[in-house]
């Protein structure tokens, strides 16, 4: 992905980094305030990882990186992410 795409492409590194399907969870931005869900954040990646903005001001709201038999994970420009929790759990 040269170009900024939004935040459904990032689909798979946010299910394997959390465990679960993340694009519904809402995230606010700690530098603008927008609370959306990550699935409207706008996408860079793959390499070197993926790079969710916010779609407002274009704040990074978190970065995967997957490396051999490993994922890292920064969500710097986060002040809230919050996702119902799955029934059964």
């Amino acid at each position: 992905m040269h170009h900024p795409v939004d935040g459904n492409a990032a689909a798979g590194p946010l299910a394997q980094f959390f465990g679960r399907d993340m694009t519904a969870a809402q995230g606010v931005c700690a530098q603008c305030g927008m609370n959306g869900p990550l699935a409207e954040a706008t996408v860079y990646g793959p390499a070197p990882g993926t790079v969710l903005r916010c779609p407002n001001c274009d704040n990074v709201l978190m970065t995967l990186v997957e490396a051999p038999g490993r994922m890292m994970g920064t969500m710097p420009g986060l002040r809230l992410l919050e996702t119902p929790v799955q029934e059964g759990c």
